[in-house]
């Protein structure tokens, strides 16, 4: 059975500041029946009846948890929603530079996957391309922050930027190992220019060996920005990684 991919909704966030319903119902009608929304826990009834409306679920979904004054509220949001994975988008990249930093930030994500099984949920962490580039003692910061979580903790590994970053993403996703329980896909220059962003399987980033890296991650498609139809441009992605996932045996070339 093809897998069934996911959209982050950040990719639309011009249309679903504007018309949430109508947003979500246009990734439906492309054949998306997963989402991932943004800052869940600040719209969360209004996004409950979208989902229900076009008929699709969210299995995970991204909000700053690390240094919320009241993670519970998050969660509860969570739970409300049917999201069974939460997972904190962003820290700084000042925030990364040393040992102590990410000791203290994988601290921090520890304990709030603690706190997050409370509600039946499962917490981690998503990259950007800094975590790749700031190395400690010949390692990245992400590898380091990932040997010190506990078993508990998952990762979504956005490809992208860990590309442009410096990784080798496959090998990368193959070190993590089953940790990956999500990846954001998207394609483009290898640049921090993110109006370059592409459907997957038209730019520089070796979208199938990525694929084939990481089997059992849940393919989260996502646009920082594009330059067409940002709907137009998933609905593109969605028909290569159904064509084209090698886990689903798909034969084409990223």
């Amino acid at each position: 059975m093809p897998r069934k991919p996911s959209v982050q909704l950040y990719s639309v966030r011009d249309a679903a500041e504007q018309d949430l319903a109508g947003a979500v119902a246009r990734l439906a009608a492309a054949g998306l029946t997963q989402v991932e929304p943004y800052a869940f826990h600040t719209r969360a009834a209004e996004l409950k009846d979208a989902l229900a409306a076009a008929g699709v679920t969210a299995p995970s979904g991204h909000a700053p948890v690390i240094d919320a004054q009241d993670p519970r509220e998050v969660f509860e949001a969570a739970n409300l929603l049917g999201i069974t994975t939460v997972i904190d988008p962003f820290i700084p990249a000042e925030r990364w530079r040393t040992a102590d930093d990410v000791a203290r930030i994988a601290d921090r994500v520890n304990e709030l996957s603690a706190l997050a099984h409370e509600y039946v949920l499962e917490f981690g962490y998503h990259n950007h391309h800094w975590e790749l580039e700031t190395t400690i003692e010949g390692r990245s910061a992400l590898e380091v922050f990932a040997d010190r979580l506990a078993p508990g903790v998952v990762l979504e590994v956005d490809t992208f930027w860990a590309t442009v970053g410096g990784a080798d993403t496959p090998a990368l996703l193959r070190s993590l190992g089953d940790r990956v329980k999500l990846i954001h896909v998207k394609d483009g220059a290898k640049s921090t220019d993110t109006s370059t962003q592409q459907p997957a399987g038209r730019g520089e980033i070796d979208v199938r060996a990525i694929l084939a890296a990481a089997p059992q991650a849940l393919r989260v498609i996502e646009f920082d920005a594009y330059a067409g139809d940002v709907f137009d441009g998933i609905a593109a992605s969605l028909e290569w990684l159904q064509q084209n996932d090698p886990a689903d045996g798909g034969e084409g070339d990223a």
